[in-house]
């Protein structure tokens, strides 16, 4: 449905040239929930306005369901670009407009007969659960109902495609989840394949079926998300990871650095648990079985896409040998193992 092919952007203001996007290359399949994380200044939402064509590469290709857009102007663009809805962290909703007007604007603009538009409309206020709110203006509406609008407004003229620019950062986390949850039904009911654009490992672990990790404009690692919460390479990735699984992952770090100097002979292991090993008396089982003493600092388990995941931090006190054999017995049970020497400062 979409393909990247070493797109990079550069800004100039005459004196300094800023690479934005780095040679990036990506494939998107057709009714995919696809995520492009990274933090401020990673280049991703450059990327995703590349994908629409408001940014016009400085290099590379753009190809949506065939087209390539970084070739296309003027009504050619405007055309495909129909085929590609947006969504917004601010809503961009028209205040003085109800929220079936709201809806109804992009086939406004579209030419669509007023019928049809009202029509539309309805059809979409029931598909994002605002019956009864069609005649609120957007000052009325909760965060939650505002950004539902929004979603309503990129679905009216049937896109292809919806890009979500950071669509769940300015929503407190109850409400964050409800729209999620809309956006996976959506996905579901229409078929429809989305772009996430975040910087929260939450939103990307709970709908995405895979990711892109951007730092410095480049992505620097991509997979499946189970693959990477089970084995992420980069360091970047693996702290997003951390601030999902430990909100207070400075006070995990603190703790584990006081127990490797207390305990230099005993290890510290971090255990990424899934599926059914998720819910599975996997620690008993090895302290019983190799007689090693196992003390758990800290743990989660959360849900993706495909399966739960279970992460622990634990010590184990006890013999070199069983010790050894236990860090072995956790690998072949397939969990993922990471004996942690030092750790690193924040």
């Amino acid at each position: 449905m979409i393909d990247l092919k070493n797109v990079t952007k550069i800004f100039s203001d005459g004196k300094e040239q800023i690479t934005a996007v780095d040679d990036v290359s990506l494939s998107i399949k057709e009714g995919e929930i696809y995520g492009i994380i990274g933090y401020s200044g990673a280049g991703k939402s450059t990327l995703v306005r590349t994908l629409n064509g408001l940014e016009k590469p400085s290099s590379g290709e753009v190809i949506i369901d065939g087209n390539n857009l970084s070739a296309l102007k003027g009504g050619d663009l405007r055309k495909e670009r129909q085929k590609i809805g947006m969504i917004f962290q601010h809503f961009n909703l028209l205040w003085s407009r109800t929220v079936k007007e709201n809806i109804q604007f992009p086939l406004e603009i579209a030419g669509v007969p007023k019928n049809e538009q009202e029509e539309k409309a309805s059809e979409l206020i029931q598909l994002v659960g605002l019956e009864g709110r069609e005649d609120a203006y957007p000052a009325q509406l909760s965060g939650g109902q505002k950004q539902r609008v929004g979603i309503a407004r990129a679905l009216a003229n049937d896109p292809k495609v919806l890009l979500c620019d950071e669509a769940t950062s300015a929503l407190d986390p109850q409400t964050t989840d409800d729209v999620l949850d809309l956006l996976v039904d959506i996905n579901k009911r229409l078929n429809l394949t989305i772009v996430i654009i975040t910087h929260e490992m939450h939103v990307i672990r709970k709908i995405c079926h895979r990711v892109a990790v951007m730092e410095g404009g480049k992505v620097v690692e991509e997979g499946n998300v189970l693959d990477v919460f089970k084995n992420p390479q980069k360091e970047i990735t693996k702290r997003f990871i951390r601030q999902d699984t430990d909100p207070d992952s400075e006070d995990t770090d603190e703790i584990l650095a006081q127990l490797i100097k207390q305990y230099p002979n005993g290890r510290i292991v971090h255990l990424t648990f899934h599926g059914t090993g998720a819910q599975a008396p996997i620690i008993s089982t090895i302290s019983r079985k190799f007689e090693v003493d196992v003390n758990i600092i800290q743990g989660s388990i959360q849900a993706t896409q495909e399966t739960p995941i279970g992460s622990l931090y634990v010590q184990l006190l006890g013999e070199e040998t069983a010790l050894q054999q236990a860090i072995a017995e956790f690998n072949r049970m397939q969990v993922e193992t990471e004996v942690i020497e030092h750790v690193a400062d924040n």
